[in-house]
């Protein structure tokens, strides 16, 4: 499994297990709340979806709603296939979850990794912010060095660039650490205090600081008939 698939995995199996859905719907929350996946097309869902359901993570459902019940034969097309989380999915993923390794703090993972901090126990969120904390440490220092070695062969633009991606880094190492210094003292990202420093928490809010690029997704086209 490539490294961007599994990463899309994560992220759909998460979705699902906050309520079933069909393709577009899906697709709609992965541009939406995880800016990560604003890029990616239906022909990239699809395959991703069937595996899932091979694997026997989710299972695939008629369209059940009024709106797909009276239109599918008006207009002669299948009503919308409904995706569900199987107990062996929710299972699948609370392990990927609770996993700490390198891809967790890599850029685009841990973006979908902190989108679901909701669901997932302290602990495991101190050890994801921790890593990444310190993988962006040892990328900035990194960028000071290669640019201590090569300012005066570069021009204003190209030198007001790196600078500009240098206080990008240092912004998100400040971040982690306020995030970081949150969770020591077990406090929720609103400041106040959860009184359970090592519970499972089962709300999905944390997606709205969800670290993403600038600029607007693509409009959606609910073009999906299959699905």
């Amino acid at each position: 499994m490539s490294r961007r698939s599994g990463i899309l995995e994560f992220a759909v199996l998460g979705l699902l297990r906050e309520s079933p859905m069909h393709g577009y719907e899906l697709r709609k929350r992965l541009n939406t709340s995880l800016g990560v996946f604003r890029a990616f097309s239906y022909g990239t869902l699809y395959p991703c979806l069937k595996t899932l359901v091979a694997n026997g993570w989710l299972i695939e459902e008629p369209g059940n709603t009024t709106e797909d019940a009276l239109g599918a034969p008006l207009t002669g097309r299948r009503a919308k296939i409904v995706y569900r989380l199987t107990a062996e999915g929710k299972e699948h993923f609370e392990q990927l979850l609770s996993q700490t390794g390198p891809d967790a703090y890599e850029d685009e993972h841990f973006a979908a990794r902190f989108a679901f901090f909701g669901q997932t126990s302290r602990d495991v969120r101190m050890r994801v912010l921790e890593g990444r904390r310190s993988r962006l440490e040892e990328r900035l220092e990194k960028m000071r060095l290669s640019l201590a070695r090569t300012r005066e062969r570069l021009d204003d633009y190209t030198l007001e660039l790196q600078r500009h991606g240098m206080e990008s880094v240092e912004r998100e190492v400040r971040w982690l650490n306020e995030l970081i210094e949150s969770e020591r003292a077990g406090r929720d990202l609103n400041g106040s205090s959860s009184g359970e420093p090592a519970s499972r928490d089962t709300t999905s809010g944390a997606s709205g600081g969800l670290p993403r690029p600038g600029g607007d997704p693509r409009p959606d086209t609910p073009d999906d008939t299959a699905t």
